[in-house]
């Protein structure tokens, strides 16, 4: 089968398996054999393909780059099918301008079907378009190459929360829950950093780095947080199980409540994530059930087989 993904990233080509920046969409497209192009440039495609996948930004300076191309019709051109991908939370497009949110409606209900970041996403979808709609989630995905000596890294007394203090991410909530385990805390730097964040003393913050170092870096950590409002992608969550990280965090991620069902919550539930937090400092047993467990989900679920399996039998369905 033959697949296209069009983003606004601006190259053209296949990703590599030794690419340093692995993201999410990255290893997806890897899996996927995928072709991608820019999605500005998408009326210069000249070759055919089974699948063209439409990953729109969800800023609306790249929606305004595109806000005139019919993306979808030009993709009917060099594609027997047409999905829209899911970027951010479902809600995303109702934080842009009103033509915006009318413009993105009119795209999910025009494509061919649409993929989306989480199983509990679906019922959204299905619910405002037409009846019928080819909805089915895309699992996020690692591609391991790079990363796989990290997996047995020694962990060290320390606990890494997984965003800055803004209500997309969720900061505070994981800063003041990671402080029950009195162990050092620690944070990588978010584009969303709130002004005054690196003045708190007891957070040590990370550089920027780029994916395969990303990971290195996580191995080390005994403990994660995430509690993250924001259901997007997981890649936190998921990251951690791939290290045997135990990781706490809110329940509507299909890589929290899949790979970390022992510490999966219900959104604003801080005070089952307090109880979480002591066990897993208190209970060596729980701590080490919640580990393993957490590696073995990670192969079932979200390894690269399962990947391009799940892929490959609803890809068949449209």
């Amino acid at each position: 089968m033959k697949i296209a993904f069009l983003s606004e990233m601006g190259f053209e080509g296949k990703v590599p398996r030794n690419h340093s920046n692995m993201r999410v969409e990255f290893a997806q497209m890897c899996a996927l054999n995928a072709d991608h192009y820019p999605m500005t440039q998408i009326d210069k495609v000249s070759k055919k393909y089974d699948i063209a996948i439409l990953l729109v930004g969800k800023t609306a300076a790249f929606r305004d780059q595109i806000y005139n191309i019919d993306v979808v019709q030009h993709a009917k051109k060099f594609a027997s099918k047409v999905l829209w991908m899911q970027e951010g939370p479902y809600w995303v497009f109702q934080d842009m301008p009103l033509h915006h949110q009318f413009w993105h409606y009119n795209l999910l209900a025009n494509v061919d079907g649409l993929l989306v970041e989480n199983k509990t996403d679906i019922a959204y979808f299905k619910g405002i378009l037409s009846e019928g709609t080819w909805v089915e989630d895309i699992p996020s995905l690692m591609i391991t190459d790079l990363v796989e000596q990290y997996v047995n890294t020694q962990k060290e007394d320390k606990v890494i929360i997984g965003g800055n203090f803004c209500r997309w991410y969720g900061g505070f909530d994981s800063y003041i829950t990671a402080r029950e385990l009195e162990v050092p805390i620690w944070a990588p730097s978010m584009g969303r950093k709130v002004e005054g964040e690196d003045q708190i003393e007891d957070i040590n913050y990370l550089p920027y780095v780029n994916w395969v170092e990303w990971v290195k870096i996580l191995s080390s950590f005994k403990y994660g947080i995430h509690l993250m409002p924001t259901a997007g992608a997981g890649t936190f969550n998921m990251n951690c199980s791939f290290l045997g990280i135990p990781c706490i965090a809110y329940n509507d991620l299909d890589t929290q409540y899949q790979l970390h069902p022992n510490l999966a919550v219900d959104p604003g539930d801080i005070q089952t994530v307090k109880k979480l937090v002591r066990m897993l400092k208190e209970d060596i047993d729980f701590y080490n059930e919640c580990s393993t467990k957490t590696k073995e989900l990670y192969n079932q679920y979200h390894s690269e087989e399962a990947f391009v399996d799940s892929m490959n039998k609803k890809f068949k369905t449209l």
